[in-house]
């Protein structure tokens, strides 16, 4: 948040971070902006209109108000950290703020900064092509792509930035991609929506797509919210989906659904608190005409 000073109060904005301890790591998903302007269809963070881009320092904070929240700071007896693992997923488009997010995540990435390695930390674009290949020379981290559909009449609906920058400019902005290896893998993060994404026709094109690309296929099942039109895909119909990818030589893991009990999917937990929030408001001003 950026707190007010002086006269010239602004109002403190929330945004999303999340910490997400898995056994052999501890992943912090970190927001790039208060809002977003992209309005995929699936994701309640396009639900909220876009306020303003976060500051790198804003960025970085993020990392180190998780890791004070965590006391990571203190020395582990077996030497490792609790969060050791950043991913630029949460709200907002980091390729829309280009330069706080480069700036950030060279200080996260610089040995005298927070120094955790660029191979630990990812980015994921919606797919802002101009600016991807410049992430590669400049930023230099791992790269991940929201795809979440194979067509592209499909893919305006669920991620409308497609209209600018469809499918086949997508995919070749990440064959350029600098330093992309076997292993420097791109992920291809792909939402499975029931009935809409999750056919084995879909699968197939997917690897058809991807051929040439050092690449694994990360796949998400849907985290509902209040007033989506979409469900998640049936578990039997994502193993399929999985299998089909996988027996075509790429490694399709199956994210396990996290924080649906506390509505914890992107944005949600912004809109929750904003909820509170306004109750809160409503209270005290209920207690002020009391008094």
């Amino acid at each position: 948040r950026r707190l007010p000073s002086g006269d010239n109060v602004e109002r403190a904005h929330e945004v999303e971070c999340v910490y997400i301890p898995e056994t052999d790591r501890g992943t912090l998903c970190v927001s790039s902006q208060v809002g977003c302007t992209l309005n995929c269809s699936f994701c309640h963070t396009g639900t909220q209109r876009l306020v303003r881009n976060l500051t790198a320092g804003e960025i970085v904070g993020q990392v180190m108000v998780a890791r004070d929240r965590l006391n990571d700071w203190a020395d582990r007896e077996d030497g490792t950290r609790r969060v050791t693992n950043i991913v630029m997923m949460g709200m907002g488009e980091p390729l829309y703020n280009f330069d706080a997010v480069r700036d950030a995540l060279l200080i996260v990435g610089d040995n005298e900064g927070i120094g955790i390695s660029r191979r630990r930390i990812t980015l994921s674009t919606s797919g802002v092509v101009p600016n991807i290949v410049r992430a590669g020379d400049e930023i230099g981290v791992m790269l991940a792509i929201s795809l979440h559909a194979v067509r592209d009449e499909l893919r305006n609906e669920l991620v409308p930035l497609n209209r600018k920058y469809p499918i086949k400019e997508l995919l070749q902005a990440c064959r350029d991609y600098p330093g992309a290896s076997n292993a420097r893998r791109i992920t291809f993060e792909y939402v499975m929506l029931k009935g809409v994404n999750d056919s084995l026709d879909d699968a197939k094109l997917l690897v058809k797509l991807l051929k040439g690309i050092h690449a694994k296929i990360n796949l998400i099942p849907f985290n509902p919210w209040p007033g989506t039109a979409y469900e998640c895909s049936d578990w039997d119909q994502i193993e399929k989906f999985s299998e089909y990818i996988f027996n075509a030589g790429y490694s399709s893991p199956v994210r396990t659904p996290r924080g649906r009990d506390i509505l914890a999917a992107c944005g949600q937990l912004k809109s929750e608190t904003e909820k509170l929030s306004a109750r809160e408001r409503q209270a005290l001003r209920a207690m002020a005409m009391t008094d």
